[in-house]
């Protein structure tokens, strides 16, 4: 048995001080986990013993510790002066003989595994790294393409000096590590060639939330350090892992990066002192940017092994472990690889009761968005940074704007109420080290540093789901912390409205009993974009138009219906899979039809209205001949997504049903399109449905009282009018004896019955009402819920 060399088979996951997490971590997969179909490239960890030899044998300890004494790692000149003196150090210094002798000939046995030919990876792993509070993301360096022994050795000492990177240094001290007792392991292992296929990230939790019931995956060509250091924008899925677990193999969400660069091995290998020599970055193709980097196959292939290596790891450690994990895969052979696996240390370490609100109390003028890091909201003036030397311009509480944030800005990050990046996905090194600092971050904001401007005052808001907004000037806000455990539990069943999966797993915490509206008129508009008889009718369009869906369709095989279904399956899931297994009821489209003619190719298919609000909406488009096979698609999509991705927590509804004719009508369509076994409810929303309540739930398994129209539509008030405002009112009597009928009506057939709308939060005596009316549920807009759950628990006592 070796001191200084340790294969894969001869490690685990208790030998990270030894072997560095990075190693240990892919010692215990490799023993553990290529039994369940994990594939995990074969190397072996030069380790932390190795590494002490040589400081040893070359008299660096002392050296080394006289840097550190009095040494004050805030100030950000000292702090280069002395990692660059370390480092120097370091590799001036000499590999001792009988340590060259067994990397070498252990790299030897590697080529006999795999060819004379073999390249390698040769990266980092620190004794601190990859513990709970501190992953230690992108402090040390990685080496690709490695081949030759000069090259080899040459990456070795490159690795153990990047211990004493300014960065590195510096996240050491911030997280109460001494720099001198931090050892450094390096992993030498077989390189998987991904810059002829494609790489990426992905967590066993979602990093922005915490939403632990979904494995996070991002994906880009080429070699997988773009996507870590965060130079591109990649593309994003999820999969939701319940669902998974019960045999439903779907993909959750998707979104289509940029990936406007792909790293790839350099074919010269021209100097041997430079890391650039090894890889270098290509412009990506048009024809891949638009295309997803891995297809569905492969994405669900990734997340089984999340799911098995959080279930593995969660084990061993006897404790819930979500993880962060880097994958490959092979161009050549084809193949998926893992590469590492450490735990995740941010929401990991959080109290699971714990709910901090962010709320921005006013709007200003958005000056540009990005891609949302964390949920909180800073503000402050901009300072302009291209490069560590203009650190000496950045003071404390500024909203740093860069090109790209590498780790190597950690000193800087952390002291900004923000930080606004170029370029970025969500799971890059920068954004993991600001989820870590606490700060708000926005990153993959085209051009940032030309639209700000030094020392302009920004809100930066990460407050608002997935995409980050900057505002132009400091805006008020304020952070509401609530313990959620100590909230009392209404009989009342208190449900939230949503629309925007983007929001859905932020408000994963909420104490809620469901969704008691999901609307997908936030979906089409926002992602699908186009009309629903464009898509099936692209001969009417024009040539433009056309292009515009094409465009959209590209990355489903140019198949415009499937894009729709998928598009809109998978928003309405991500709605779903936030309360599930509780109930979410899905209101099926509602669009007025001015509001349809918006939306691409609408002019074509929608009629011109002089009150859209009474006209052709809700129900009476779904059989209507101008209409129907868009609600075709609509059902397709939703019977994709409880019966294919597993979401049986969907309960299906219509709006604005006006007659009982048309309700059986509607209701066979839905058999017809494979929705026969779905639960429906019904929007009560017209008072000919209170009317003839009876009838309708002789069709419908339930109702969902709509305040908003069933107000108007009983006191004769348009609600758009500013004039008769003043006569919109809830609370009035004749509208609360409708609610009254109508929920009334629902427990004579024991049938559920909720209202949605702000009405119960905005005005308590109404709340009070339904209360004493026995109401099954509320649902009202998510930041009103914990209010509204004290309230309704004390009105429940009384």
């Amino acid at each position: 048995m070796s001191e200084f060399i340790k294969w894969f088979s001869e490690i685990g996951i208790k030998d990270v001080d030894e072997v560095g997490g990075k190693n240990a971590s892919l010692g215990e997969m490799y023993n553990h986990l290529t039994l369940l179909g994990v594939n995990v490239p074969n190397g072996f960890a030069v380790t932390a013993s190795a590494y002490r030899h040589y400081l040893e044998k070359n008299n660096l300890n002392e050296p080394l510790a006289q840097l550190f004494e009095n040494f004050n790692p805030d100030n950000i000149d000292e702090l280069k002066k002395v990692g660059k003196t370390a480092r120097n150090l370091i590799m001036k210094a000499k590999i001792p003989e009988d340590l060259k002798k067994e990397i070498l000939e252990n790299y030897h046995k590697l080529q006999e595994q795999y060819g004379e030919d073999i390249s390698l990876a040769v990266r980092s792993s620190a004794t601190a790294e990859d513990s709970p509070t501190a992953s230690f993301a992108g402090q040390n360096e990685t080496y690709l393409n490695i081949k030759g022994e000069d090259n080899l050795l040459w990456a070795y000492k490159m690795c153990i000096a990047s211990n004493f990177t300014d960065r590195s240094i510096s996240y050491k001290y911030t997280h109460d590590f001494d720099p001198l007792k931090v050892y450094l392991s390096v992993v030498i292992m077989k390189m998987v060639r991904s810059d002829l296929g494609s790489s990426g990230v992905m967590f066993s939790i979602d990093t922005e939330t915490g939403f632990k019931d979904v494995v996070f995956i991002n994906a880009a060509w080429g070699l997988g350090e773009n996507v870590v250091q965060g130079t591109i924008n990649p593309d994003s899925f999820f999969v939701h892992k319940p669902t998974f677990k019960k045999g439903k193999k779907a993909v959750l969400k998707r979104k289509l990066g940029e990936k406007e660069k792909m790293m790839v091995f350099s074919k010269t290998l021209e100097t041997a002192n430079l890391a650039e020599q090894f890889t270098k970055n290509l412009k990506t193709p048009i024809e891949k940017r638009r295309r997803f980097a891995i297809n569905d196959e492969e994405v669900l292939k990734l997340a089984d092994w999340a799911v098995k290596i959080e279930e593995h790891y969660s084990e061993v450690n006897n404790h819930y472990t979500p993880m962060d994990m880097e994958w490959a895969k092979d161009g050549i052979d084809g193949e998926l690889y893992m590469v590492q696996a450490r735990p995740e240390t941010v929401h990991s370490q959080e109290k699971a009761t714990e709910f901090e609100i962010y709320k921005l109390f006013e709007k200003g003028k958005v000056l540009l968005t990005g891609n949302a890091v964390g949920e909180k909201i800073g503000a402050g003036k901009v300072c302009i940074m291209h490069s560590m030397a203009e650190a000496d311009k950045f003071e404390k509480g500024d909203v740093l704007v860069a090109p790209t944030t590498s780790p190597d800005w950690e000193p800087v990050m952390k002291i900004a109420s923000a930080i606004i990046t170029e370029t970025g996905g969500r799971t890059c090194h920068a954004a993991i080290v600001s989820r870590e600092l606490g700060k708000p971050a926005i990153v993959g904001a085209k051009n940032a540093t030309k639209i700000l401007k030094d020392n302009q005052p920004v809100t930066v808001s990460c407050s608002e789901g997935e995409v980050g907004k900057v505002y132009d000037g400091i805006l008020k806000y304020e952070v509401e912390k609530v313990d959620i455990s100590k909230l009392p539990r209404p009989k009342t069943k208190i449900m939230m409205n949503l629309g925007n999966p983007e929001l859905a797993f932020s408000l994963a915490k909420l104490p809620v009993d469901g969704i008691g509206l999901a609307r997908m008129e936030f979906i089409i508009t926002n992602y699908i974009k186009a009309h629903p008889m464009a898509i099936k009718h692209t001969e009417l369009l024009s040539e433009t138009e056309r292009a515009l869906i094409d465009e959209l369709a590209f990355p489903f095989d140019g198949d415009a219906q499937d894009f729709f279904i998928k598009t809109l399956s998978e928003g309405v899931a991500t709605l779903a899979a936030s309360v599930y297994p509780k109930k979410c009821i899905v209101r099926m489209s509602d669009f007025k039809s001015n509001e349809y003619a918006n939306l691409l190719g609408g002019r074509h298919f929608e009629p011109v209205e002089d009150n859209p609000m009474l006209g052709f909406r809700g129900a009476a488009r779904y059989t209507h001949p101008n209409y129907k096979e868009g609600f075709e698609l609509e059902c397709l999509a939703m019977k994709r997504a409880i019966y294919e991705m597993g979401f049986e927590n969907i309960v299906l509804m219509i709006p604005f049903c006006r007659r009982i004719d048309e309700a059986k009508r509607v209701k066979e369509a839905m058999i017809q399109n494979g929705l026969g076994n779905v639960p429906i409810y019904m929007m009560c929303e017209i008072p000919n449905n209170v009317i003839q309540i009876d009838k309708f739930l002789e069709i419908y398994d339930g109702i969902s009282i709509g305040t908003n129209d069933l107000t108007q539509l009983t006191l004769g008030v348009d609600r758009d009018s500013q004039i008769v405002a003043f006569d919109y009112d809830e609370r009035d009597e004749g509208v609360k004896k409708m609610v009254k009928m109508a929920v009334d009506g629902a427990k004579r057939y024991n049938k559920y019955n909720g209202l949605c709308g702000q009405a119960p939060s905005d005005y308590p005596d109404f709340a009070e009402f339904l209360v004493n009316i026995g109401i099954e549920s509320m649902s009202l807009n998510p930041d009103s819920v914990l209010k509204i759950i004290k309230d309704i628990a004390e009105m429940e006592q009384k």
